[in-house]
């Protein structure tokens, strides 16, 4: 990756300290600020004081279950010690393999104040800067529900015999670090850079939020949405522009793109839950609202949910590009998410008039999103942390209502098919023919299911 700066200009290295007891969301917290950063092309990376100290634990030959079911004024004070000299090793050596910009997320307990002190200054010396994010919850119905999601997703627990037995033990965790925990305040810690969430959205404390990048997290996070959710993403109706196998421009749908606008009543009645709550957002393009026109739900239209803009390539073929712009067809496809079409747009320019909408998916549940095949890479790439070189090269079928399941460690995708036939607008590296991908990288994950049977389609 090449030299990245946030906006004043200014190289950047933070590390973002997580601090919080067990089930508290910090690693949701942790891996949404990943992806959100990453999918704005800040290279960032997440390090699990947990997984650490499994290993360290392995290597004595002890369990997590001994070590907190002990008496923690007999637990030797090394042991942690040596955890976070491990996670800040690791979180050092991933900074001077980066550029001089990035963000390490140091996703830990991090509970007392003598440990934020030492990560602090550990960090100061190698001239990295540090925000410490508290989740402090007191709220007993989250804790709970926490639990209850830890045992159904998190990689640590997913030997776990039983709900109970999950309970029993992240119980022991909390009850173990509770004794000496220090949560961060205004008084003790005045000097310190922090965010405290207090009870995820019910309250907000900021004390020294001193930089834009900081800023940035500050915002995202505010709108984080934590319960599991779907969110519902569709292409518009297949185009009169793709029969044509033409880029861009406000064509109307074709004669199956309306047969797939009536069908999507069906899907939606069908498929979402609660869907009477549901909220469509289209682009202010017509083959999107005539897509939407028999939904008969509140529909919102967004300028940011707009194709990419083509320039001077708007309305060609790809054949017709290649033969009138040689030289941008191939530095396009050279690198696809940098490229901007002679005024037009890149990849990049399209990411960043999504934040917004992204921001406000993150805070809602229950909307369905009909957009364009260039946006919907955009939007699946934030959520399924698809690498920005990659995204641009997402097959996103027509006639395909796509469900995204998300969840505090990682999102379920399922496409449902209308099984209406449209034209494939999709483009392989290195030629100016449409057709699907034959590279299974290209295609979006997860299971896909017939809209008229209900069976998986293998």
């Amino acid at each position: 990756m090449g030299h990245v700066t946030i906006a004043d200009s200014t190289p950047v290295k933070l590390c973002v300290v997580i601090v919080g007891l067990p089930a508290r969301g910090k690693s949701f917290i942790s891996q949404k600020i990943v992806r959100y950063l990453s999918w704005l092309s800040i290279p960032t990376e997440s390090f699990n004081c947990a997984a650490n100290l499994l290993k360290i634990l392995d290597k004595l030959n002890t369990t997590s279950n001994e070590l907190f079911t002990s008496d923690v004024s007999n637990i030797n004070d090394d042991l942690l010690v040596e955890n976070r000299k491990q996670t800040l090793n690791q979180i050092l050596k991933w900074f001077d393999n980066i550029d001089v910009c990035g963000v390490a997320i140091y996703d830990g307990i991090n509970g007392t104040r003598d440990e934020r002190n030492a990560i602090e200054k550990s960090l100061k010396e190698q001239n990295i800067d540090t925000v410490f994010l508290e989740s402090y919850c007191d709220d007993e119905t989250i804790i709970k529900s926490n639990i209850t999601d830890i045992e159904s997703t998190s990689p640590e627990y997913s030997t776990s015999k039983s709900m109970e037995d999950t309970f029993k033990s992240v119980s022991n965790k909390i009850h173990f670090y509770n004794n000496a925990y220090q949560s961060l305040s205004t008084t003790d810690e005045a000097d310190l850079s922090f965010i405290k969430l207090i009870n995820f959205s019910a309250q907000i404390v900021l004390n020294h939020i001193d930089s834009y990048l900081k800023s940035r997290i500050v915002y995202y996070i505010m709108n984080l949405h934590v319960k599991n959710r779907y969110i519902w993403l569709s292409r518009h109706g297949e185009s009169q522009y793709n029969l044509e196998g033409k880029i861009g421009g406000d064509a109307k749908l074709s004669p199956r793109g309306e047969k797939y606008s009536v069908k999507l009543v069906e899907l939606v009645n069908k498929y979402i839950p609660n869907h009477d709550k549901l909220e469509v957002w289209t682009s202010t393009l017509k083959r999107t609202q005539q897509t939407a026109q028999f939904l008969p739900f509140p529909q919102k239209q967004w300028k940011a949910l707009d194709e990419l803009d083509a320039g001077s390539c708007d309305g060609l073929t790809y054949e017709e590009i290649a033969v009138k712009f040689p030289e941008d067809f191939k530095a396009r496809d050279d690198n696809k998410f940098e490229y901007r079409y002679p005024g037009g747009e890149s990849y990049r320019d399209v990411i960043t008039r999504l934040e917004p909408i992204i921001m406000a998916l993150e805070n809602q549940e229950n909307v369905l999103v009909i957009t364009h095949q260039a946006v919907l890479r955009c939007i699946y790439a934030y959520f399924m942390n698809v690498h920005q070189e990659e995204s641009p090269w997402m097959s996103i079928p027509l006639h395909t209502l796509i469900r995204l399941e998300i969840k505090a460690y990682g999102t379920q995708v399922t496409r449902i098919k209308a099984d209406i036939p449209a034209v494939s607008t999709y483009k392989e590296k290195g030629t100016s023919k449409l057709g699907e991908s034959k590279n299974s990288i290209n295609v979006m994950s997860g299971s896909v299911i017939s809209g008229i049977t209900d069976k998986v389609i293998k």
